[in-house]
């Protein structure tokens, strides 16, 4: 007898609008946030006959509710009232998603993060579940300044952490963080992977001139007034270019502009919202990646930098030193440190390795393993599995 599939429901707010062949209502949606991590936990999960999957996300801007299913997971993107999300405390997504939940009857929900209330959402719903950090916004509070609507996530986590059943988080890092403020709290590790076209990426470095680039969202979080005032202090003794992807940000650009040299503008070239295969292309010519990060729990730019074969120079944050070993398959510096950023880079540059753009063979296998989809995928059915018995 076949065993019966395991229904799971993600309360996600998982980017329907990157996903090709969508029903054409949702074509004209504007593209939020990639979590690529997400999309990658999909794929693998979509090769699962064992599991019985429902993506269940809302969006402003649609006249109606809408459902499809793509390769045996059903998707539900829900019609939401403008301004109703946060200021009914996300119970008006309580209300649509219960109710959803009521016909699907899963076994389990995955609630994704707390950015958009996904696990406080669930922690209202008579199922077992999964809650997932995305964001450590408590932490990220304690390091930089955050927006109101950050701020307010921050607090959303101190609702809602302390009431889940099990949590997952990426990195050795905030395990421990979460373990020592939430002392009751089952947490497991559970790290975010880099999707397979990542591990696929045929290297061909340039470097000459060095190729730099940079991959994230701009602004102090992520350190790029500290990656424009390293480069500008380098420009008398290195030759390069700098390649940044990300979302378009004029004002944060325009507020840099005034601090570094025109010259260095001159070197520098601007790609905006890029599919993962697009990422990866762009990942097989430069020497080396740079991210100055201030504050990541374990951003996916340099997990996908390391496992295409690209050295980084990263901050000392967070779980980057759970996959960048220094002296390996880069360099690591001390956090918000000027200084030592140009150390790291100038070392990297002049490294027998890393300044022509490879790493050491054993450490690149190692971190693919690490950072491997099928890993992870098993990472999170081991949590269900937890969740369940729990429960």
């Amino acid at each position: 007898m076949s065993k019966t599939p395991l229904t799971v429901a993600w309360i996600s707010d998982f980017p329907v609008e990157w996903l090709p062949g969508l029903p054409e209502p949702l074509r004209a949606l504007p593209r939020l946030h990639p979590t690529t991590w997400q999309r990658t936990l999909l794929s693998e999960f979509e090769k699962n006959s064992s599991l019985r999957l429902h993506v269940i996300l809302l969006r402003k801007g649609i006249v109606q509710d809408y459902s499809f299913e793509r390769q045996g997971v059903t998707f539900y993107v829900l019609k939401s009232l403008p301004f109703m999300r946060l200021g009914s405390l996300f119970w008006q997504d309580t209300f649509l998603i219960k109710r959803l939940l009521k016909r699907i009857k899963p076994d389990l929900v995955h609630a994704w993060g707390s950015e958009k209330g996904a696990a406080l959402i669930a922690s209202r719903m008579a199922y077992p579940y999964v809650a997932t950090v995305q964001g450590l916004l408590s932490w990220y509070k304690e390091i930089v300044p955050l927006v109101p609507l950050e701020r307010f996530s921050a607090l959303l986590e101190r609702w809602s952490f302390p009431r889940a059943p099990v949590i997952t988080t990426e990195s050795s890092f905030a395990v421990q963080y979460l373990q020592q403020h939430y002392p009751h709290l089952r947490v497991l590790q559970a790290e975010h992977a880099s999707n397979w076209t990542f591990h696929q990426v045929q290297r061909r470095p340039t470097t000459s001139p060095i190729q730099f680039i940079f991959v994230g969202t701009l602004g102090f979080r992520k350190g790029t007034d500290l990656l424009f005032q390293a480069l500008d202090q380098l420009l008398p003794e290195l030759s390069f270019r700098l390649t940044v992807i990300s979302g378009p940000d004029p004002g944060h650009m325009a507020s840099l502009r005034s601090t570094v040299s025109p010259e260095l503008w001159q070197r520098v070239e601007f790609k905006h919202d890029l599919h993962p295969a697009e990422l990866a292309k762009e990942l097989e010519t430069p020497t080396m990646m740079l991210l100055p990060t201030r504050a990541d729990v374990s951003p996916n730019a340099v997990k996908e930098a390391l496992v295409a074969g690209l050295p980084v120079v990263a901050s000392q944050v967070g779980g980057i030193p759970d996959y960048l070993v220094s002296g390996r398959n880069g360099f690591l510096f001390p956090v918000g440190d000027l200084h030592g950023f140009i150390r790291a880079i100038k070392d990297a540059c002049g490294h027998p390795l890393f300044g022509k753009g490879l790493v050491e063979l054993e450490t690149l296998a190692k971190t693919r393993d690490y950072l491997s989809p099928e890993r992870m995928a098993r990472n999170f059915l081991d949590a269900y599995e937890v969740a369940l018995i729990k429960t």
